[in-house]
């Protein structure tokens, strides 16, 4: 009986890695998808009365694409993986940059990968990253994931908000100069610091921030690691870190976060994503990957949030349907449910998959196309430097 009830649970982190090394991960994350790709779901869920939260409105939101090029070759990414034994093998373990040791790939470690480069955190970067390069596999390959979220109160104040910090400490210093997020952290415009999730390619490049603003209070989800959280600080932060507990937690008037406590590959755990409450529009989501399923993120929201019109009005971000373009005809059943919930302007990212940004389109649903500049591979999603805005 117990097991029976234990089955029925949602997997906590201790079953995850308990599966992880056992094979019974690889089912666990694949039962996941089903749940989440599939838009009969719901005919096997129970009834759920709406809590309609109230946590007030805002007048806009814009979303700046300052890096969504996560990495360069999902060849070499998948190759990597693949070869060190599979996507539930702790991303530390990859030794990838910048923890690189020299050991070559599956022999990294935080501990010793950090070691090298700690003294040199946060302000000299470019020498970091050259020690990271010199011991590192495929250092060439990281990118990173990073979007400024500017949300206009209804008095007209202008708030600032990062979302991630990327994974490569060059491409991103880069392109937070193409953008000008290195003035407007170093102007401390930029108020807090959200990080999505733990994964290498929105959360490895963090000292690209620390060394424009190490005071930035930062905001992560429950289930970060022991060496998670350990990186905050090796990286120079010298502000506020606050882990947000599975559930809602209102940052202010018309904006709260939701931590979803899931497994995600790489042993990496939970995600944080933003929700907007858009005057006469309605629900404004953005998120960094969606490791929980866009179903889930839109299930969640009807359930918990009060929104104006009742309208899911638009969603942003990596939306992870086909990230690594692969298809399964499961994919297709999530596309089409998509038009249930209503969304009258979507825009994705790479992490969505080009394939699934096409599928919308080809769909008729209103996706805001982008312009493929600085690196990004295809106009059907929201490339690097690109804009959406969210205003009635």
């Amino acid at each position: 009986m117990e097991t029976e009830k234990k089955t029925k649970k949602e997997l906590s982190r201790r079953d995850f890695i308990k599966g992880a090394a056992t094979g019974i991960g690889v089912g666990a994350l694949a039962s996941m998808g089903a749940v989440s790709y599939s838009p009969m779901r719901k005919k096997y869920l129970p009834q759920v009365k709406r809590k309609q939260h109230d946590f007030g409105v805002c007048r806009s939101v814009k979303v700046t694409n300052i890096s969504e090029t996560s990495w360069f070759s999902n060849s070499e990414l998948m190759g990597d993986m693949r070869d060190v034994g599979g996507l539930l093998v702790n991303q530390y373990d990859y030794n990838w940059p910048p923890f690189g040791n020299g050991a070559g790939l599956g022999k990294g470690s935080y501990k010793k990968g950090i070691e090298k480069i700690k003294h040199l955190l946060p302000n000299q970067l470019d020498e970091a990253w050259k020690i990271a390069e010199k011991n590192a596999v495929n250092p060439q390959n990281a990118g990173g994931f990073a979007a400024l979220v500017e949300m206009e109160d209804m008095d007209g104040t202008i708030h600032k908000y990062l979302l991630d910090s990327g994974w490569s400490y060059k491409w991103m210093d880069d392109a937070f100069k193409r953008e000008g997020i290195d003035k407007m952290l170093q102007e401390r415009e930029i108020e807090k610091l959200f990080i999505s999730h733990a994964h290498f390619d929105h959360f490895w490049g963090l000292p690209v921030t620390y060394k424009y603003d190490p005071t930035i209070p930062t905001y992560i989800p429950q289930g970060f690691y022991p060496e998670d959280k350990q990186y905050i600080k090796d990286s120079g932060h010298q502000g506020e870190v606050v882990e947000v507990k599975n559930g809602l937690k209102e940052i202010a008037p018309g904006f709260a976060v939701y931590a979803f406590g899931v497994p995600i590959i790489c042993r990496v755990f939970g995600e944080l994503s933003m929700y907007f409450n858009v005057k006469d529009l309605g629900l404004v989501s953005v998120t960094g990957c969606c490791h929980q399923g866009i179903i889930k993120f839109a299930d969640t929201a009807y359930r918990e949030l009060k929104y104006e019109k009742d309208q899911m009005h638009g969603i942003y971000g990596g939306l992870h349907i086909s990230p690594f373009e692969d298809w399964d005809p499961k994919y297709d059943d999530l596309v089409i449910s998509l038009e249930n919930w209503g969304f009258e302007k979507i825009g994705c990212n790479h992490c969505t998959g080009i394939l699934t940004a096409k599928k919308f389109i080809n769909r008729g649903y209103n996706v805001i196309e982008g312009t493929a500049q600085h690196g990004s591979k295809d106009k059907a999603y929201l490339g690097n430097g690109d804009v959406i805005e969210f205003r009635a």
